[in-house]
């Protein structure tokens, strides 16, 4: 196995895999938070939302000018995820196959 192998399999996947999971939380927490489940001014949840904020904020801010508003919906979350599925299933398979 080559150092790039080790530093997809072992490094970068599992990053991605934990991007993923970070967005998916920042996505519910917002829902929960918006129609009143769970109370924004909680200490706990506070925290939550603004590491998930801070960790996802900076790969959804360049989404969010490139897309056009549709209703007050935020779409970026989606093509984030999209985004981190194609990296994991496509590229980083293919470089992988590569080296």
């Amino acid at each position: 196995m080559s150092p790039i192998d080790g530093l997809i399999i072992y490094i970068i996947h599992p990053l991605l895999s934990l991007l993923w999971l970070v967005v998916i939380i920042g996505i519910i927490l917002s829902w929960l938070i918006s129609f009143n489940v769970v109370n924004g001014h909680n200490q706990f949840v506070g925290t939550i939302w603004r590491m998930t904020n801070a960790i996802t904020e900076p790969l959804l801010a360049p989404i969010r000018r490139v897309l056009p508003p549709l209703g007050g919906m935020d779409f970026s979350p989606i093509v984030l995820i999209l985004l981190i599925g194609f990296v994991q299933g496509y590229v980083l398979n293919e470089l992988i196959r590569i080296f």
